[in-house]
């Protein structure tokens, strides 16, 4: 007999499925509610881009800032907002610069989501990007 795979490592109850869920939410982002936040003008969202400086240069989210994830820490944060959310992204859902980024905020007290599937869902959606005027 075939044993089933969905269930080999048992299901979650409703309860612990929800509180799963939720929180997955609260430390997630993607790209269509982030860029509703950014036109419409609505919450302190600043976009953090933990990319390399050559990847932001070339390709970013409009407004992004950037501070490469391996920079992060208690100096080159001193002056950033701590009432913003920071959301942050990595190149595709593969890469985890986006989450590396994540914890360093979150270790030193920021409010941070990470977008889900990084710039190429970004770019997936439509949504626009931008460069700086020489690409680097």
């Amino acid at each position: 007999m075939t044993t089933s795979r969905v269930h080999g490592n048992g299901t979650a109850d409703a309860l612990e499925a929800a509180g799963y869920f939720a929180a997955r939410l609260r430390c997630e982002t993607d790209a269509s509610d982030v860029w509703h936040d950014l036109d419409n003008l609505i919450g302190n969202v600043v976009v953090l881009d933990p990319r390399g400086r050559d990847a932001h240069a070339a390709e970013r989210v409009p407004g992004a800032i950037s501070l490469p994830h391996a920079e992060i820490d208690g100096h080159s944060t001193a002056e950033l907002d701590r009432d913003a959310v920071y959301v942050v992204y990595g190149w595709y859902p593969g890469c985890n610069a986006g989450t590396k980024a994540a914890l360093k905020l979150s270790q030193l007290g920021f409010t941070v989501k990470e977008i889900i599937g990084g710039i190429e869902y970004w770019k997936k959606e439509g949504l626009p990007v931008e460069a700086s005027a020489t690409g680097l």
